[in-house]
């Protein structure tokens, strides 16, 4: 998300496949061996902010929705496939789902009981599950998605614009729209096919692969295929002008825009390309095979959100926060949190990114932002020292000022402690060596002192984790 604003970003089937060899979902038995001891899998992961998100026993690898949407009657449908590994046997594994209405649900190709408990789909195959083998779950559901207001009151999940619907995950919003391991700590590949009526666009994350009519509706199918959290999947339903083009890396690029954010944004295009290629030299080659931008026409949203390949702005967006969204796609989207009170290794970079393109296009020095903020002169930085962005309080937190300004500033104080040199090496060696992948604030401390040479443990203590404002800029 961005802190100018946040940033955070059925009637029918969906077919989930889930890889028994991680926790939560286990391959369907087809015989009695791995399955001694199979054990219902947990409703959560464990997460310290947000317990309940996520599941125990299976990861999941792949997810393949159909989805087919009407925004007159706000009605979805769709079919998905994921596949996943599990790292226990099962007697019974959970879905995260809020609302809608389940009609069926069968595990590989066999029918499969399912409970609702609030926000949980809990299945219950005809065999245990035994851990190491691949499964097939299909969940058949309807209904109206919800819209779910986040702990800090903004809303996300599945939301109606004047011309369709967007939808948002972060942190919990997805499972408005599909369930799922709705936890950043299972990342997946996606892909994604609307169909809407004909006249309407259909903006996912990746790459548009096909695009076809089905009599009077249009299907649109898009392919990401580096892996994902679920807070990061998209689809967006509307009229757009869509701008294709390639950066000079060659990289595909894909612009849609609401048409009355047009005006505010002809040079949105030139933007995403000219920040993409600047943050690539700065912190390294883009993690994704596409990039662009979505600009939807939702000014009541009041934040912006790192939509992995896409960022989705909720009206046009400035310089800086185009620079925000896209550094994401290389801190969180790329590299992504174990958990959610590591959410400073996402805005903290973030917003460290505006500063080194303000710096780096004739404007303040980071080091002048640095003391602005640290003033209280700068006009984002009212509440910094609020609590440590490494240790938000609560749910409620995980998106207020010390994660964002503080977080930025910790990485300046790291500049200064290591370099110039050793510091930009940091920044590319840690998207380089978790692409794709999850870390956490202790495996980044461990990778500074590393290629530095030097004991940082102060410098951490004080800005990252101290609480109230440090004696010394």
């Amino acid at each position: 998300m961005s802190a100018r604003p946040h940033s955070r970003a059925l009637v029918g089937a969906l077919t989930i496949v889930l890889c028994a060899a991680c926790t939560g979902g286990a391959g369907a038995r087809e015989a009695d061996g791995g399955t001694h001891g199979a054990r219902p899998g947990s409703a959560g992961v464990g997460d310290a902010l947000f317990p309940k998100l996520g599941n125990g026993g299976y990861d999941v690898t792949g997810y393949r929705l159909d989805l087919d949407y009407t925004p007159d009657s706000n009605r979805l449908k769709g079919t998905a496939r994921i596949t996943a590994r599990a790292t226990s046997a099962l007697s019974s594994f959970h879905l995260d789902l809020a609302g809608l209405h389940v009609r069926r649900t069968t595990v590989n190709g066999r029918a499969a009981e399912a409970e609702r408990r609030g926000t949980e789909l809990v299945l219950t195959p005809a065999g245990t599950l035994p851990k190491g083998r691949t499964f097939t779950t299909t969940v058949v559901y309807d209904g109206r998605p919800k819209t779910i207001t986040d702990p800090d009151g903004s809303k996300e999940g599945w939301i109606q614009t004047d011309d369709g619907a967007v939808g948002l995950g972060e942190p919990t919003g997805s499972m408005a729209w599909f369930p799922g391991n709705n936890h950043p700590s299972d990342k997946a590949a996606y892909d994604i096919t609307v169909t809407v009526p004909k006249g309407l666009t259909a903006v996912s994350n990746g790459e548009l692969k096909r695009r076809e009519n089905r009599g009077g509706r249009t299907a649109f199918h898009w392919h990401n295929g580096e892996p994902m959290a679920s807070y990061l999947a998209t689809v967006a339903v509307g009229d757009f002008d869509v701008h294709t083009t390639t950066t000079n890396g060659e990289l595909p690029q894909y612009v849609a825009v609401d048409p009355d954010e047009a005006e505010g944004s002809t040079r949105v295009p030139d933007q995403v390309t000219e920040v993409t290629e600047w943050e690539s030299r700065t912190f390294g080659r883009y993690p994704f095979s596409s990039t662009g931008a979505i600009v939807d026409h939702l000014p009541d949203l009041e934040y912006a959100l790192e939509t992995q390949t896409k960022p989705y702005f909720a009206d046009a967006p400035d310089e800086q926060l185009l620079v925000h969204e896209l550094a994401h796609q290389w801190f969180g989207n790329s590299v992504t949190p174990r958990a959610w009170k590591d959410m400073w290794l996402n805005e903290g970079f973030a917003t460290y990114a505006e500063w080194l393109w303000e710096e780096d296009h004739d404007g303040r020095t980071a080091d002048r932002i640095f003391r602005d903020f640290y003033d209280g002169t700068d006009d984002e930085s009212g509440g910094i020292w609020d609590f440590p962005p490494a240790d938000p309080p609560s749910a409620a937190k995980i998106s207020d000022a010390p994660v964002y300004g503080r977080g930025a500033m910790v990485l300046h104080k790291l500049r200064q402690a290591v370099g110039d040199k050793a510091f930009f090496t940091i920044l590319r060696t840690w998207v380089k060596e978790h692409r794709h992948a999850n870390a956490d604030t202790r495996q980044f401390i461990a990778l500074s002192e590393r290629i530095s040479g030097k004991d940082l443990g102060k410098l951490f203590d004080v800005w990252l984790y101290g609480k109230g404002k440090p004696n010394k800029p």
